[in-house]
């Protein structure tokens, strides 16, 4: 393996934790996410030799991760297949000290699939992972303005839904 095969998938891992985390949240359930970001980690390998050094490898998989799940959902569309229903009752229970941060976590996680897809795609990328409003336009292909309307309608959305849980555990 070259020096230069050995840098991209050392840079690669290092953005495995972030790319896994927005492949989940585009196909809003786990198993799914991890297809996704197996597909496009292989596509990446495969066609290294298109990634210029010195650009943002993260922008470059995130814009493949979200090719890979456009891919598989036109795909099952022409199969007819459904998504699996999210699983219920992870077994948290109460007496887990973790349990209010999970729960925190699970309504987060409960409110994102909710969003329309481009709404929580834009709301993943920026909110999630950090990427700038210019970065993740790019990433969607989209003009800014476009992907700021959509982040502010998503962050309202998320607002929305997670006050109207907290007011119910009140």
């Amino acid at each position: 393996m070259s020096r230069k095969d050995a840098d991209f998938r050392a840079e690669l891992m290092h953005y495995l934790p972030r790319l896994r985390r927005f492949a989940h949240s585009l196909t809003r359930h786990p198993a799914d996410g991890d297809d996704v970001l197996q597909s496009a980690l292989e596509r990446a390998l495969k066609r290294s030799d298109q990634y210029e050094p010195g650009t943002r490898l993260d922008s470059w998989m995130y814009r493949i991760i979200k090719n890979v799940w456009i891919d598989e959902v036109r795909a099952r569309d022409r199969r007819g297949d459904t998504f699996a229903p999210e699983e219920a009752g992870l077994g948290v229970g109460a007496e887990d000290p973790q349990f209010e941060k999970r729960t925190r976590t699970m309504s987060l996680e409960q409110a994102m699939t909710t969003l329309p897809d481009e709404q929580r795609v834009a709301v993943s990328l920026v909110l999630v992972e950090g990427l700038s409003y210019k970065e993740a336009a790019s990433v969607l292909d989209v003009p800014i303005g476009t992907l700021t309307s959509r982040l502010a309608r998503g962050r309202s959305a998320l607002e929305a839904q997670l006050s109207d849980v907290s007011e119910a555990g009140s």
